[in-house]
C-alpha cells in the first residue's frame, strides 16, 4: 500500500509539472527506484507512463505541424524513430551496475537542462549562423533522439533547442513537433523495452493513471499560476535534491 501512495502522488505531481512546465520524469523515475523498481526497469516504465500524456498533447498540436529547416517531417520523423531505437538498445546492453553509476549524472543533466531550458532556446532563437544543412540536422536530431530514447529526462527542453537550431521558426509548430517527436520515439523506445520484458506494469498502470488525472489537473488550473518561474525554480531544486540523494547513495 505504501508504494501505492508513492506511485499515485509521484504519478499526480508529475503529471501537473509536465502540464505547468515540464520535468516530471524527475519525480517519477526516482519513485519507482525508491519503492524497489530495478534502475533499469524503473526508466523503461517512466517513458511508458509519460506516453500519453505525449501523445495527447501531439493530437492538440496536430494542425500546426509543418516542415520548417532543410528537413522534410518524413526524414525527421524517421531519424527520430531510428534514433529512439538506437537509444533503447544501448540501455538494454548496459548493465544493471553501470546504469546505477550513470544515474546521478543523467539527472544532473535533466535538471540542468530544465534550469537552463529557456535561456537555452532563447539563445537558439537569437543565433545568426545561417541554415543548417540536411546533414547536420539529421546528426544534432539523431543525437537527442538517442539520448531520449536512452533516457527521458530533459527531453522535451533539448527537443525545442534542437528544432530551433537546425531551422524551425512557428513556436506552435516546434511545441507540437517536440510532442509528437516524443512520442514516435517513447514508442520505439517503450515497444523495446517491452519485448526485453523491461517493463514493471502494475507500477507502470498505476503511476500512467495518477499521470493523466495529474495532467487534466494541472492543465486546468495552470492559468491560475501567475508566476511560473517560481514554480521552474522549485522543480530544480527538486532536481538537485534527488541528484545529490543519488550521488551520495
Amino acid at each position: 500500500m505504501l508504494s501505492y501512495f508513492i506511485l499515485v502522488i509521484a504519478g499526480l505531481t508529475a503529471g501537473a509539472i509536465n502540464a505547468l512546465a515540464g520535468g516530471g520524469t524527475l519525480i517519477s523515475f526516482p519513485a519507482l527506484i525508491w519503492i524497489g523498481v530495478p534502475p533499469i526497469m524503473a526508466n523503461a516504465t517512466a517513458t511508458l507512463t509519460a506516453l500519453p500524456g505525449y501523445i495527447a498533447s501531439a493530437w492538440a498540436y496536430r494542425h500546426d505541424l509543418h516542415a520548417e529547416g532543410t528537413l522534410k517531417l518524413r526524414v525527421v520523423y524517421m531519424v527520430t524513430a531510428i534514433g529512439g531505437l538506437i537509444g533503447a538498445v544501448l540501455l538494454l546492453v548496459t548493465s544493471s551496475d553501470a546504469f546505477t553509476g550513470i544515474i546521478p549524472w543523467l539527472l544532473l543533466t535533466a535538471t540542468t537542462l530544465f534550469a537552463v531550458g529557456p535561456s537555452l532556446i532563447a539563445m537558439v532563437k537569437r543565433r545568426d549562423l545561417g541554415p543548417v544543412g540536411p546533414v547536420a540536422s539529421a546528426l544534432a536530431l539523431g543525437i537527442v533522439a538517442i539520448y531520449g530514447g536512452y533516457f527521458n529526462g530533459g527531453l522535451g527542453i533539448i527537443l525545442l533547442a534542437v528544432l530551433g537550431l537546425i531551422g524551425f521558426e512557428n513556436l506552435h509548430n516546434m511545441n507540437g513537433l517536440k510532442n509528437l517527436l516524443s512520442a514516435i520515439l517513447s514508442v520505439v523506445s517503450v515497444t523495446t523495452y517491452a519485448v526485453a520484458g523491461m517493463i514493471a506494469w502494475e507500477s507502470a498502470l498505476v503511476l500512467a493513471v495518477a499521470t493523466t488525472i495529474g495532467g487534466y489537473l494541472g492543465a486546468r488550473y495552470a492559468r491560475r499560476i501567475q508566476n511560473t518561474h517560481v514554480l521552474r525554480i522549485v522543480i530544480v531544486i527538486i532536481g538537485v535534491w534527488m541528484t545529490l540523494v543519488f550521488f551520495i547513495f
